[in-house]
């Protein structure tokens, strides 16, 4: 098969309001619920056993990763609607439920597709801005755990706004409209309730994008950064694809990323024989669980002799 002929369907939809198909009323409704989650925390927060106030901050955690992963990621690859102020007045409510600019991800994210988790070239230097390579040593990934927990503090908004500014004045207005949306309902939830803030929301904001992280790096840990279909790790799991709306296909998300997230299974079926013979990775659990997968490659600070050995076959 060769990979410059493939055809890949382009959903088509009568609707007036939505872009591609009226299934996108799905992710659309999922994320305002994550804003209406995220609101409903503050309004229960005096009233509620703090037992379960843990539980709903957990939850919100994990929403934060559902929304970053599956939501806003399926947004910026093919907008919901047919509307660019419908499109921008979205994204601000993504970026009020996630605590961060949807457009400021939109940059960040097209850099992740330039470099595809590549390794840092001789000037130590990465494409991807994300990349699992780029705080890594002698050309291995970096550890998990310091990926997860620093990669939150790593951002560099000035270079995003950079890269922004390349798109245009309006993109860079809209994302730092995003900025003020979201720091201003803090603001305000602080000036209400500087307790629930400070102590409660803020920790378990952290974690949900330190969950978003986890997901990222198992989505290329293992993955060849050289090859372009394989440059991601795809999951198959129904439940996790129907709650990321279908990003757990990430190989082939990366091999193709305008496939909507409606075809990406049918376009998964085109190409697994292709995938097969080229070594695409695939685990069995979610990507956020992937440091559970039991043919996990070692990491060549391992003990284990055969690191190299297996890091190469990967």
């Amino acid at each position: 098969m060769s990979h410059e002929r493939l055809h890949v369907d382009r959903p088509t939809t009568s609707s007036k309001l939505f872009a591609h198909t009226r299934w996108d009323a799905l992710p659309a409704l999922a994320g305002l619920f994550h804003l209406a989650f995220f609101l409903g925390m503050f309004r229960l927060y005096p009233h509620t056993p703090l037992w379960l106030m843990l539980i709903l901050g957990f939850l919100y955690s994990l929403m934060v990763n559902a929304n970053i992963n599956g939501v806003g990621h399926n947004f910026i690859h093919n907008p919901f609607f047919r509307s660019p102020l419908l499109n921008h007045l979205f994204g601000v409510t993504q970026s009020i439920a996630c605590c961060f600019s949807q457009t400021y991800y939109d940059a960040v994210h097209m850099q992740h597709h330039k470099g595809n988790s590549d390794r840092p070239n001789e000037d130590g230097e990465t494409i991807d801005w994300l990349s699992i390579y780029r705080h890594g040593h002698d050309g291995e990934a970096e550890n998990p755990w310091s990926y997860v927990f620093l990669s939150f503090f790593r951002d560099n908004p000035a270079a995003i706004a950079r890269e922004l500014r390349k798109r245009g004045k309006a993109e860079l207005l809209w994302g730092n409209l995003e900025l003020a949306a979201f720091a201003g309902t803090l603001f305000i939830l602080f000036l209400l309730n500087w307790r629930y803030v400070i102590f409660f929301f803020l920790p378990f904001f952290y974690f949900g994008h330190c969950f978003s992280y986890l997901n990222g790096y198992f989505r290329h840990y293992g993955a060849d950064p050289d090859k372009p279909i394989a440059w991601g790790v795809s999951s198959y799991g129904k439940l996790y694809n129907w709650l990321f709306f279908y990003n757990g296909y990430h190989a082939e998300h990366h091999f193709r990323p305008k496939v909507h997230w409606t075809k990406m299974e049918a376009f998964h079926q085109q190409i697994v024989d292709v995938q097969q013979r080229e070594g695409v990775r695939v685990i069995k659990h979610a990507h956020m669980l992937g440091f559970l997968d039991p043919d996990l490659p070692k990491r060549s600070g391992s003990t284990d002799s055969s690191v190299a050995t297996v890091d190469r076959e990967v």
